[in-house]
């Protein structure tokens, strides 16, 4: 074939009306498209984590870099991207919309709004990997995160700042006691943000639809990345949830975040590391899972300007095995655990939290003082009857001494159920743990120990607010109050009779 002469100038031409070139651009070509990850070639001076364009309309992150390709991650499922075609570097990382905006909406891990709200108003944007606060930048956790709910109150506190890991089976109230602590941060001026990771949509509308209905959507950014979605959304959703939180934290505000789950977070980026062949080690996953949880998770704490970030990620087991690679990893980058047991669970004893497995690194330094005068041997007379439990049921003849405590441990076990949604406040449960510190619940009938102890605590609130608000504004009970709490217990006492 021939090609005339004017033919080719016409050409030129055409290339030179636009004019110079002010800068050149890097472009590359894709070599091989399969499972949501593309091969570039012709990127040589791109980046880790950079953002690619593809001429089709897709975006891509790079998470591999090889001498003759880079590997890239596609952000969306659609438009699909094709063998041969154009991708482009952007010199740009990735970055997510912060802000008070984003309050009462529901997005996914890239931005876009998941709820029929309309457009995301937000004004600014901040890459999810950010530096770490340093020691100096820290202050002590020293102020209580309240869940409301008593048996994490009493012997599992959480601070403003720490972060607390919850773990245990499939169905066993792992999100249910996240999201019990989300709806008791109503009217405490906490920003809260959940993270859905690898969750069924279903699932996620149900949490959302209780969030709304206990109007605590107002106060709370929740980010999905479900099942369905790209890896690389799974991948992101909870670097992306904890640049949101920690926006609130750089304001000078309390913030508290949801991990559900790690587990899953951790296969994804598997699933990615495999696609990408890099080395498996235990349990098929990447060397550096370690670090993924552990740069995510350090990011909680509490500033001496001001603020806190207060991380509960949450872990999945099977067969109530902690000691599996990501639970063992995780319990060693958090100040502590609750450990959810189905045994107890399938007894009825819910929240099914283990209390001899669960522990939390911060102790009282996350409690007000008067929950610590009334939960200094809780835990000691708790264990103790485990252990009596065990020995009883091989039918010995116990003495008066292990049949009292037998009896105490059976009324602390009923006294620290509590429905799902049912909160108390920390003078209730300083209130209803003095009930029982006192002996006022050894002659209740174990049917009613957490009825008669709600309604002591809803009987000193409005027949004696003075108290109620004394102990609220000091956070303490004085000698002269704990006597007058023991004569407003026997009062009650009688009229419940």
């Amino acid at each position: 074939m021939k090609i005339k002469s004017s033919d080719l100038v016409s050409i030129f031409e055409e290339t030179l009306k636009g004019g110079p070139q002010k800068s050149l651009q890097e472009v590359g070509i894709v070599l091989q498209v399969g499972d949501n990850v593309c091969r570039v070639h012709g990127l040589r001076d791109a980046i880790y984590q950079e953002v690619v364009e593809f001429e089709g309309g897709n975006k891509g992150i790079i998470f591999d870099l090889d001498e003759d390709f880079v590997s890239i991650f596609l952000l969306y499922n659609d438009p699909p991207v094709k063998e041969q075609e154009i991708a482009k570097r952007t010199y740009k990382t990735f970055k997510t919309p912060v802000g008070t905006e984003l309050l009462g909406r529901v997005i996914n891990a890239v931005g876009q709004p998941l709820d029929s709200l309309g457009e995301l108003r937000t004004k600014e944007v901040q890459p999810i990997e950010s530096t770490i606060p340093g020691v100096i930048e820290r202050s002590p956790i020293d102020e209580p995160m309240q869940t409301g709910v008593l048996v994490v109150d009493a012997l599992v506190p959480i601070g403003k700042g720490q972060r607390e890991l919850i773990i245990g089976n499939r169905n066993t109230g792992k999100t249910a006691l996240a999201i019990d602590t989300i709806l008791n941060q109503r009217n405490k001026n906490v920003f809260c943000v959940y993270v859905s990771i690898g969750q069924r949509q279903a699932s996620l509308a149900r949490i959302v639809q209780q969030l709304e209905v206990n109007d605590a959507l107002k106060y709370t950014v929740v980010i999905g990345a479900d099942a369905g979605d790209p890896v690389l959304n799974q991948y992101l959703a909870p670097y992306v949830g904890c640049t949101i939180a920690e926006y609130f934290r750089n304001i000078g505000k309390d913030a508290l975040i949801v991990y559900d789950n790690l587990t899953n977070h951790a296969v994804a980026y598997r699933e990615m590391s495999l696609l990408m062949r890099r080395p498996p080690g235990r349990e098929a996953f990447p060397g550096d899972v370690f670090y993924l949880h552990s740069r995510l998770l350090e990011r909680a704490g509490k500033l001496k300007s001001g603020g806190s970030l207060t991380a509960l990620p949450i872990a999945q087991v099977q067969r109530d095995d902690i000691t599996a690679y990501i639970p063992t990893n995780l319990i060693s980058i958090t100040d502590g655990q609750i450990f959810l047991d189905t045994k107890l669970f399938n007894e009825g004893i819910r929240p099914a939290v283990n209390v001899e497995l669960s522990v939390s690194r911060v102790g009282g330094a996350a409690q007000t003082k008067a929950i610590r005068r009334v939960t200094r041997a809780l835990g000691l007379e708790l264990a103790q009857y485990q252990d009596l439990l065990a020995f009883a049921q091989f039918g010995a003849e116990l003495d008066e001494i292990s049949q009292e405590r037998l009896k105490r441990g059976s009324i602390i076990v009923q006294l620290l159920k509590q429905p799902q949604y049912q909160h108390y406040s920390f003078v209730d449960e300083a209130l209803i743990l003095y009930l029982f510190k006192k002996h006022f619940l050894d002659d209740v009938s174990l049917k009613e120990v957490s009825n008669f102890a709600s309604k002591y605590a809803h009987y000193v609130q409005s027949v004696y607010p003075n108290i109620y608000e004394e102990i609220e504004r000091d956070k303490d009970m004085s000698d002269d109050l704990r006597e007058k709490l023991v004569n407003i217990a026997k009062e009650f006492k009688k009229v419940f009779s």
